[in-house]
Order: structure tokens, then sequence, then C-alpha cells
């Protein structure tokens, strides 16, 4: 990991975005958060980070749909959650996380996603 990496948080849940929050700022990673995926593909589109954790049980929620207006050929690196009913429709487009998940694995999923970035 780098320092300066972003990350964007879209998920409605408080305590998701707290930990995961607490978390990177210890490595130097500033997160952001949306709990609507509107206001997600919104951010995403002003911001351009380098690592997006999306909720797929938000309304609408769409990896596809998220990724940068500005950079088409850029594709974000995406952490999915959802349930196992959902993992097939994320297909490849990002990493799938199954819920009900422990928020340690998922923050080293994330910063092994983050290092290969860097």
């Amino acid at each position: 990991m780098s320092e300066n990496q972003c990350v964007l948080v879209v998920d409605g849940s408080e305590e998701t975005h707290e930990v995961l929050e607490t978390a990177l700022a210890r490595r130097g990673v500033q997160t952001y958060y949306a709990r609507r995926f509107r206001d997600g593909v919104e951010l995403a589109g002003q911001l351009h980070p380098d690592l997006i954790v999306l909720d797929l049980e938000l309304d609408q929620a769409d990896p596809a749909g998220i990724q940068s207006p500005s950079s088409p050929n850029h594709e974000t690196a995406m952490v999915l959650l959802g349930t196992v009913r959902q993992a097939g429709a994320a297909g490849s487009s990002g990493e799938f996380v199954r819920k009900p998940y422990d928020y340690g694995p998922l923050v080293r999923k994330i910063e092994e996603l983050l290092v290969d970035l860097s």
C-alpha cells in the first residue's frame, strides 16, 4: 500500500464505514463513504478511488454502474459484499465477500488489493 490511496465504501451500515475507516486510516488510506448507491456513483466520478467496497444489497447496486465515467478505460478495483445467492451476479467485476462477514478478513482483502495496486 502507498500513501494517498483512496477507498470509497458504498454501504448502508454506519458500523462498516467506521470500522473500515479506522483500520485503513492507520495505513494512510483515505476513506470516503456513501450510504446510497447513487451517491456512491457520484462520489466515484469525483474521487476516482483506487478501490470501491460495494454492498450489493443496496437498491440499484450495480458494479458496472459505479465505474468512473470519466475514465472508461480504467476499471476500479472492487470488493463486493453480498449473500451467496448474489455471488453469481457479481461475475468477475470484483472480489466477492459473502455476508455475513467478519471485519478482519474484509480489511485484509482490501489491504491485499491496495498492495496489488501500488
